[in-house]
């Protein structure tokens, strides 16, 4: 444990010292000298940010109730306490019993955003656990890694010990169990690595390595150990009403992101949107029955006294049995004041039932996100809606008393024009109009229309893995036309940082070459990349021209159909055909259905079984 007298002192000079200090109602802490496998799950952010994080709740009651196995949280000191921590010489520890995080077996690391990576870099070095994987022994824990990043691993192969492709309640036990025999036998650290890639999912870096040709492009990945697969298979979890989820939640001392009981409906979408990596890498579309939801909501608000209840998926109108869930929800708690929210609604599955039973509670703004300003490019995208169902649905909200509305774009969209962005103005404009040409007597509240603009970052495994992403040039004339098109108080136009979307793009789509240039990132100062007030570009370039990283080879080049991609020795289930033949579909602006209408021959039914599959 750390010097607790230290501790008090660092306390009393922070900002919200509630992040640092534990003991929250549901948090569970063991004796770790009575455990055999200690594990730190490690959020690479602020407590407000990962305390926000379904995963984190998940996994951690998962392992707690293993009578061997703890579990603790550590998340990312805020620059004021790492200052404090410094100062004093205290290292980065656990909130349950505030133990440095170098005395544990596992320290696991969720991989939610690309930019979170010189965080693990910091966390590792508070730690006082070696950056470079080749440089830990037997005294330092494994760090191991997972989460949607996970699916491009190579940019952190070097400092990462073993990444976990895809959905974690099974495999980490696994894990956790080999470590348990492992350390009865007091093997060596590669005998334990070796033993883990076996099982299916598990990816250990240290075990390939990767030729390139002379233009920079990957030669080929060659497992350099006998017995590792060529292949790495994502695990999924195929059926979640057996799946675990935990009862309770930890419910924290101060505001964090989402002050809710999240209830996970579904996993996987059947909508094929060519931008969307989570809906290509969570294939197949796994339900909850309404029966364990309705019992996992009830355990769940009586346990945490939260009053909003959030059906969370990649697209929550979806649910084939949605309003009657969301009716038997309201009937049940409608007297106790709890609402019922969806984090964002699809415009052609919108419901007036659904929102007249989800407003009964209280009214919250609605988010919808049609991500491009015209037909044309929504089908390039294979968006699926049109203008009609967005003035329909927009309608339909202003009539039943809402008057906050936010709408996602995406600019930068393969294909783009300028008639496709000044398509986002237009639609702000229609819909404050449809408000408006409502009589005033029915006009209710203040109208506040949000359109919000995110630069496109082509990712793994979609259909748009092989575009180049627009410049930071092209991405600021394209912010600046909008921002001078879009003069009207009651509407407002948020946009993303190009700077930080370019570097996103780089580190999505690298290869292993890249760590040393995120390393050098770190050196100069970088952390908290995500935050605007931190993020330091300037610094990332000096670091990408130090370690002679072309940013524009990444971000910006279009790739060919037969290059070997640094990510290509997963094995999501949705085949490389398929997403060719996506990106073709895209080029003629072709639509491909809703696979829950037919089977699109995606792959994920020859590769898993389980849900519409």
């Amino acid at each position: 444990m750390i010097d607790m007298d230290k501790f008090d002192k660092v306390l009393r000079k922070v900002e919200k010292p509630a992040r640092y200090i534990g003991m929250e109602k549901n948090s569970v802490k063991k004796d770790l000298n009575k455990v055999k496998v200690k594990f730190a799950f490690a959020f690479p952010d602020i407590y407000e940010v990962g305390m926000s994080h379904l995963g984190l709740h998940i996994l951690y009651n998962l392992i707690n109730e293993g009578e061997d196995f703890a579990c603790e949280r550590v998340f990312a000191p805020w620059v004021d306490m790492e200052e404090e921590m410094i100062k004093e010489g205290i290292p980065l520890f656990s909130l349950e019993n505030r133990e440095p995080v170098k005395n544990f077996d596992f320290v696991g690391f969720t991989l939610q955003y690309e930019m979170s990576y010189t965080n693990i870099i910091n966390m590792l070095h508070l730690g006082e656990i070696p950056i470079l994987s080749k440089y830990r022994d037997e005294n330092d824990p494994f760090v191991i890694a997972g989460g949607p990043c996970a699916y491009n691993p190579e940019p952190i192969a070097d400092i990462i010990d073993l990444f976990v492709i895809g959905e974690g309640e099974e495999v980490i036990l696994e894990i956790l169990e080999a470590y348990k025999e492992f350390k009865n036998r007091k093997g060596e650290r590669k005998e334990f690595l070796k033993e883990v890639s076996k099982i299916e999912g598990v990816y250990v870096p240290e075990f390939y390595q990767v030729r390139y040709n002379e233009d920079g492009t990957i030669k080929a990945m060659e497992a350099i150990v006998e017995g590792v697969p060529k292949t790495i298979k994502k695990r999924i979890i195929r059926d979640l009403d057996k799946a675990y989820f935990p009862e309770k939640l930890i419910v924290p001392y101060i505001e964090t992101v989402h002050d809710r009981i999240p209830l996970e409906i579904f996993r996987g979408c059947t909508r094929g949107c060519r931008f969307c990596q989570a809906g290509m890498i969570y294939r197949p579309v796994r339900e909850k029955s309404i029966g364990r939801l309705l019992e996992l909501a009830e355990e769940l608000q009586k346990n945490t006294g939260y009053e909003d209840i959030s059906l969370t998926s990649l697209s929550s109108c979806d649910y084939s049995e949605l309003p009657l869930l969301i009716s038997k929800l309201m009937d049940r708690y409608e007297d106790k004041k709890v609402g019922v929210s969806l984090p964002s609604l699809r415009l052609d599955s919108f419901s007036i039932d659904v929102l007249k039973e989800i407003q009964k509670v209280r009214k919250t703004g609605l988010t919808f996100a049609p991500e491009a300003g015209s037909q044309r490019l929504r089908d390039v995208i294979n968006k699926g809606v049109t203008e009609e169902d967005l003035i329909n649905a927009v309608g339909y909200a202003f009539k039943e008393g809402w008057s906050n509305i936010k709408l996602y774009f995406m600019i930068g969209l393969p294909t783009e024009t300028e008639e496709d962005l000044l398509g986002i103005r237009d639609l702000g404009y229609k819909v404050k109009d449809i408000f408006f040409r409502l009589p005033k007597e029915k006009r209710q509240g203040n109208l506040k229309v949000t359109l919000s603009a995110s630069c496109f970052v082509p990712k793994p495994f979609t259909p748009f893995q092989w575009v180049g992403q627009d410049s930071i040039e092209s991405f600021n004339k394209k912010i600046d036309l909008l921002k001078k098109n879009i003069r009207d108080r009651k509407i407002v136009f948020n946009y993303h940082d190009p700077k930080l979307s370019y570097l996103e793009a780089i580190i999505a789509r690298g290869d292993r070459r890249l760590g040393k240039a995120i390393i050098k990132a770190w050196e100069k100062g970088c952390k908290f990349d995500g935050w605007s007030e931190k993020f330091k570009y300037d610094k990332w370039i000096e670091a990408f021209n130090e370690t002679g990283i072309d940013g524009d080879f990444f971000a910006l080049r279009e790739r060919e159909i037969d290059e070997v991609l640094p990510w290509d020795f997963i094995n999501t289930g949705v085949t490389k055909e398929y997403l060719i033949k996506e990106y073709e579909k895209a080029k003629g602006e072709e639509l491909t259905r809703d696979c829950r209408l037919g089977c699109t021959n995606c792959g994920i039914n020859r590769n898993f079984t389980g849900g519409v599959c």
